[in-house]
């Protein structure tokens, strides 16, 4: 819940400029637009969503593009929650959702012919396992777009607080950087292209919460980001304001 009302996105904003005065629902939505740009999708085209929380994400896409999507998630009350909201839109026929797993897909070679990963591969075990399946899964020049977070350079001699609570709480791991064009080529895809998105992404939201945690709302602004934290010692996406150190890469990759 945020203010009062149900928000099916369940990842981080994008503000496309430091002036920018989208709200956080606003640029939870302008994020999933950015996907929808790279991942070149019209009403021809197959798209898994991969790791698809309550399905906000994978809704925006068919209706703005006529695609097909088919998401999935670990989360069985995700997924139920998800088929609930495609039916509620009258979306049911282009989206489906369905328990499964990004490290053992459940579907055929090739059948997809774009992956999307909104902050959601940062979650899963292996990525190269997790890549080698997307690889499988993606038809011939099929896109892979995701969104990932690593140790951003340069390196503090004190981690940020805030990074570590993020990996403990939220069953989470940073990329290496170093050797992320060499994992797609590894699990069989071409890099497209590699952007840290960081100001845009991570430190704004970091920043925005924090704010609002200063304010006279104080109770609506614990509520961040659809998640109601009532343990004080929990991470709070808040908790990473100041935290340049903690980057949010968008990567674009391609089945050869």
């Amino acid at each position: 819940m945020r203010d009062g009302t149900f928000n099916p996105n369940v990842h981080i904003g994008y503000w496309d400029s430091p002036d920018s005065e989208a709200t956080i629902d606003e640029a939870m939505d302008r994020l999933t637009d950015v996907f929808i740009d790279w991942l070149k999708a019209d009403s021809s085209s197959h798209v898994l969503d991969l790791g698809c929380g309550v399905g906000g994400p994978g809704l925006r896409v068919v209706s703005h593009t006529g695609a097909r999507v088919t998401g999935i998630s670990i989360s069985e009350e995700q997924i139920k929650t998800a088929n609930r909201l495609a039916a509620e839109a009258g979306l049911a026929d282009r989206a489906v959702f369905r328990h499964g797993d990004a490290m053992g897909l459940p579907f055929s070679d090739g059948a997809f012919d774009a992956v999307m990963a909104l902050e959601s591969v940062c979650h899963m075990p292996d990525r190269e396992q997790v890549f080698t399946e997307v690889a499988r899964v993606l038809a011939p020049g099929g896109r892979l777009v995701l969104t990932d977070v690593f140790d951003r350079h340069p390196r503090k001699a004190v981690r940020h607080p805030g990074i570590d609570k993020f990996c403990r709480d939220l069953m989470s791991t940073t990329a290496d950087i170093d050797d992320y064009v060499a994992l797609l080529h590894r699990c069989g895809l071409r890099l497209r292209g590699i952007l840290d998105i960081t100001e845009q992404t991570t430190l704004r939201l970091a920043e925005e919460l924090a704010r609002a945690a200063t304010a006279e709302d104080r109770p609506a602004a614990m509520n961040e980001g659809n998640f109601d934290f009532t343990d004080e010692d929990a991470f709070r996406p808040s908790d990473l304001a100041g935290a340049d150190d903690f980057g949010c890469l968008l990567v674009i990759a391609e089945r050869p």
